[in-house]
């Protein structure tokens, strides 16, 4: 019986490896195993949140401290952090100026309903920096799309959205659909869903024109949604002129464009849309607008604003369905002017694409060597190694390129060598604090597992 495969290394061999892996993990984290082994008293799946049982350890360490880029845990073990939170912490742990503009106003007070002086400050910046002209400020992205995808319908008078499949929008409901064969069905894993999302959304593919001038052509999409690069999958960048054709045909059709920029800010000061010219209707932006602190932006055209004016002044006072309790509180409107102002740098940049550009041609130089089937793919200060060929067309390929198993088994034994990436893909961030170092330290730990795998 032929031995079976997955990336290119045996699958015997990667279940061997990882069982390995874990032993080795168990011995290293005796203390955190102590208090989290059975466990976290009171939490469902003992965990804060379910999802922190995906990473590929036996049970998750307790964190001690992070500064900058680096990490460590209760059991005296340092990492270097290429996570940094999934993108929550691109701009490394506690940077200064935040830490300052948090210790400042937390002596002040956190929450009040009312603006502060910061938002004076915000205001212009992020006009400036994005290119559009009016904002709101939410908690969460998934908050920012929720209420940029309403304004989108109601000023639009149109009740479908589209997005392209592979895509990541948070949890916005009209985003959890995937194509299978052609077909729009629910993605797997979504549970408590109660109506038929197909009948408020669309999806095609990435890359795919005539699949989207098809899915506009009646007229009843009111926004494309889209990133300008799928991340949250294995990546896959755009075709030369393919967002130029998104923006030609949303307009043809009186379609609104988002761009969610909330994993692609890694290109620039200004997000991919600023570095490539992009003419988004709406922009969102989360995850580390605010250095850590919770907080997300959402802006619009000056026609949007017209429209929705309109819309408003013909609208009795209610429940406008957009908003929550804590957004732009004190504390982040703080935490967010400090990242605009002092963290959100040219230089910082500068240094963030010059260590992720470094740490891509180390990978692939690696994976070369190892005569692997992979491939490496980034978008400024964000990595991924793809454990298939590519470069990847769309979701479906990107869907088929993942392979859990084997990835896994990489993260837990990159985690056992001091390097932590994100656990839900093969995702790596420089931030402004990342050393070549500890560029050098991942792409070591890189090669001596896959020599490991393949060995």
């Amino acid at each position: 019986m032929a031995e079976a495969y997955l990336g290119g290394v045996a699958l015997q061999r990667i279940g061997e490896f990882f069982a390995a892996e874990q032993r080795r993990y168990i011995d290293a984290h005796p203390r955190s195993q102590q208090r989290t082994g059975g466990g976290i008293a009171g939490f469902y799946d003992g965990v804060p949140l379910h999802w922190m049982r995906d990473w590929s350890m036996p049970f998750p360490f307790l964190v001690e401290s992070a500064q900058g880029s680096t990490l460590h845990d209760i059991d005296g073990n340092e990492y270097a952090d290429f996570c940094l939170g999934d993108t929550g912490s691109m701009y490394g742990h506690s940077p200064p100026a935040v830490v300052d503009a948090i210790s400042r106003q937390a002596s002040k007070g956190l929450t009040y309903m009312l603006p502060t002086a910061d938002a004076i400050a915000i205001g212009p910046l992020l006009a400036e920096r994005f290119g559009l002209p009016h904002w709101q400020i939410a908690t969460t992205a998934t908050d920012a799309n929720r209420f940029a995808l309403r304004v989108a319908r109601a000023v639009t008078g149109r009740p479908k959205i589209l997005v392209f499949n592979g895509c990541y929008h948070g949890t916005v409901d009209e985003t959890y659909l995937r194509l299978v064969a052609g077909r729009a069905v629910h993605r797997i894993g979504l549970l408590g869903q109660t109506t038929d999302l197909t009948e408020v959304a669309r999806v095609v593919e990435f890359n795919d024109v005539d699949g989207l001038d098809a899915g506009l052509a009646h007229r009843d999409v009111a926004c494309v949604i889209t990133e300008p690069v799928l991340t949250n999958s294995c990546m896959v960048l755009p075709e030369p002129g393919f967002l130029d054709q998104v923006r030609r045909l949303t307009r043809a059709t009186g379609t609104l464009l988002l761009i969610d920029e909330t994993h692609t800010i890694s290109s620039g000061p200004g997000g991919y849309t600023r570095l490539h010219g992009l003419e988004p209707d709406l922009f969102v932006l989360g995850k580390p607008i605010a250095g850590g602190i919770p907080a997300s932006v959402w802006g619009f055209t000056d026609d949007v604003a017209r429209r929705l004016r309109e819309v408003r002044a013909q609208t009795p006072p209610g429940h406008s369905g957009m908003g929550t309790t804590l957004s732009a509180n004190a504390l982040a409107l703080a935490a967010m002017r400090a990242t605009l102002e002092h963290v959100m740098t040219p230089g910082a940049y500068r240094h963030m694409d010059r260590l992720a550009g470094l740490l891509a041609e180390r990978l692939q130089a690696t994976i070369t060597e190892r005569r692997l089937p992979w491939h490496v793919v980034r978008v400024g200060a964000r990595v991924e190694f793809v454990c298939a060929p590519g470069p990847l067309r769309n979701g479906t390929q990107a869907e088929a390129a993942h392979a859990p198993a084997l990835e896994q088994a990489i993260h837990l034994a990159l985690l056992n060598r001091g390097c932590l990436i994100a656990p839900f893909h093969n995702m790596m961030l420089a931030c402004p604090a990342t050393t070549e170092t500890q560029v050098a330290r991942l792409q070591d730990a890189f090669a001596a597992v896959t020599s490991a795998l393949v060995s």
